[in-house]
């Protein structure tokens, strides 16, 4: 990811083992990373359980936010794919007892049918 995607606030893929190891003291006996996505700081993280959205706060980032919503609470989501004029995909949750969605930009580089993909085969 380059300083001005970063800068953009435009996610890109990460190794899922990387993020495995990371988030090991967080995740179930059973559970593992299927995709996660970096957006400068923070993480995006599919697992076959549960969505993780982790927020790193503060200059350092040492402090951190861990959110975890399991599928079964996201009531529906939409994606906008990339254009000629605008390169980014969004991508928006709605998730039960929230009327406002969780609302992500992906560089046109990243697959929005794949991320999607992974929130249809849960989200069902």
């Amino acid at each position: 990811m380059g300083l001005f995607d970063g800068m953009m606030g435009n996610a890109s893929e990460m190794d899922t083992q990387e993020i495995q190891d990371e988030l090991e003291e967080l995740l179930a006996s059973s559970e593992q990373v299927e995709h996660a996505y970096k957006l400068i700081r923070d993480l995006f993280v599919f697992t076959n359980k549960r969505l993780i959205l982790v927020d790193k706060q503060g200059m350092t980032g040492k402090k951190t936010e861990y959110h975890s919503i399991p599928y079964k609470s996201i009531t529906h989501f939409s994606v906008e794919t990339a254009g000629t004029f605008d390169l980014d995909a969004e991508l928006k949750i709605w998730i039960s007892g929230s009327s406002t969605p969780l609302e992500k930009t992906f560089n046109k580089q990243l697959n929005i049918y794949k991320v999607q993909s992974v929130l249809a085969e849960y989200v069902s």
